[in-house]
C-alpha cells in the first residue's frame, strides 16, 4: 500500500529522483523546498499528478512548515545548502539552513507523530580520515574541516538527539560524491561533473584540481535513490550508514571517459587524496548495494549532457577568484 510520504528538498537534484521513484512506486509524495537550490523544472513534470503536492518553504521557518507535516508516515530529509566555498564565506546562513532548519524539521516529525526520519549526512565528516581508515567505515573519527561539513554533521547529531529523546524511528545516511542528470550546476567546484560537463559543452579545458590522481567514492543517484527508500521502509532505527560503491574513482579517470583537454589548477587545503565507502554495513543491515559502474553511469550522465548547457563555465580565473576565501582561511599557518 502507498504511504503518505513528505521530502523536503525534493526539487533538488538527488530530491527529485527521490520524488519520481516514490511517486512510481504508488506513494503520495508531498515536497517542500524553498527553490534556493532546487529547480522547480525537476518537479514539473508531476504538477497534474494527485498524489502529488510543492509546497515552496523554508524549512529555517517553522510556522511555515509544521502544518504540512501532519498524517505523513515518512520524512526524508533532503533540504540544505552544499558547497565548501560559500559556507566558509556565509557559515550563519549554513548554520541555519543545516542545523536550525533540522531541526525545525524534526520537531515537525514528533509533533505530527512521523513513523520514520530519513537524515542526509555528508561524508565530509570524516574530512581527510588519517593513515589506517580505508575504506571509511562508520566508526572512523569525525574531522570537520570546513562549516558545510560541520553544519552537515551537527544535524545529524540533532537527528539522533531527537530519535533517542523523543523516539523518532531514524536512519542516517552518509553519502558520498552522488552524481547523476540533475546534478547541481553551481557551485565553486564543489560539484565536478557540473563543471566538467559545461566545460565540455563549451569546449573548454577540464579545470582538474592538483595532479589529478586523487580519487572520489562516486554513487550513481539511482543506486543512493534507493538505498534512501531501503532506509526509509526498513525496521532499522538509529543507525547511520555509508552510502558509495568502496570503489573509488580517479579524477584524470573521469577526464578520460569525459574526453577532452585538462588544465591543472592549485590543490586545496582540507580536501582528502582519497574518499572511500567502507559499505559493509549498509549491504548487511539494509540489503542494499550499488548496481551501476562508474562506467555505466558517466555514459548516462553524458546523454543529459544538455542539462548544463545553461550553467556557470568556470575557468582556471574566475575559480582562483572565487576560492580566495578557502584558500585564506583553511591553509596550513606555519
Amino acid at each position: 500500500m502507498g504511504k503518505n510520504v513528505l521530502v523536503t528538498g525534493g526539487a533538488g537534484f538527488i530530491g527529485s529522483h527521490l520524488v519520481d521513484h516514490l511517486l512510481n512506486d504508488g506513494h503520495t509524495v508531498s515536497v517542500i523546498d524553498n527553490l534556493s537550490t532546487g529547480r522547480i523544472a525537476n518537479v514539473e513534470n508531476h504538477k497534474d499528478n494527485p498524489r502529488f503536492k510543492f509546497i515552496k518553504a523554508d524549512i529555517a521557518d517553522f510556522e511555515q512548515i509544521q502544518g504540512w507535516f501532519k498524517d505523513q508516515t515518512i520524512v526524508f530529509h533532503l533540504a540544505a545548502l552544499a558547497d565548501v566555498v560559500p559556507s566558509i564565506v556565509n557559515p550563519r546562513g549554513y548554520y541555519t539552513s543545516n542545523v536550525l532548519g533540522t531541526m525545525n524539521v524534526l520537531e515537525a516529525s514528533r509533533l505530527k507523530g512521523v513513523e520514520k526520519f530519513v537524515y542526509t549526512a555528508s561524508s565530509s565528516c570524516y574530512g581527510i580520515p588519517p593513515q589506517g581508515y580505508y575504506p571509511t567505515t562508520e566508526t572512523a573519527p569525525i574531522s570537520t574541516e570546513y562549516p558545510y561539513a560541520l553544519t552537515k554533521f551537527l544535524g545529524e547529531l540533532t537527528a539522533f538527539h531527537w530519535a533517542r529523546v523523543y523516539r523518532i524511528p531514524l536512519v542516517s545516511l552518509r553519502l558520498f560524491s552522488v552524481y547523476g542528470p540533475r546534478a547541481r550546476t553551481s557551485g565553486t567546484y564543489g560539484a565536478v561533473f557540473g563543471v566538467f560537463l559545461t566545460q565540455k559543452l563549451n569546449g573548454k579545458p577540464y579545470t582538474v584540481v592538483g595532479d589529478g590522481h586523487q580519487t572520489r567514492d562516486f554513487v550513481y543517484v539511482s543506486d543512493v535513490v534507493e538505498a534512501f527508500c531501503a532506509a526509509g521502509f526498513s525496521a532499522v532505527d538509529q543507525e547511520a550508514f555509508n552510502v558509495g560503491t568502496g570503489k573509488p574513482q580517479s579524477i584524470n579517470k573521469l577526464v578520460s571517459l569525459l574526453g577532452g583537454e585538462k588544465v591543472h589548477i592549485p590543490q586545496r587545503p582540507g580536501e582528502p587524496a582519497c574518499t572511500w565507502a567502507d559499505i559493509r554495513k549498509i549491504k548487511s543491515q539494509l540489503g542494499w548495494q550499488p548496481k551501476v559502474s562508474f562506467e555505466e553511469g558517466v555514459g548516462k550522465i553524458l546523454k543529459h549532457i544538455d542539462y548544463w548547457r545553461e550553467a556557470p563555465l568556470w575557468t582556471p580565473d574566475n575559480i582562483k577568484e572565487a576560492t580566495q576565501d578557502w584558500f585564506k582561511y583553511l591553509a596550513t599557518k606555519g
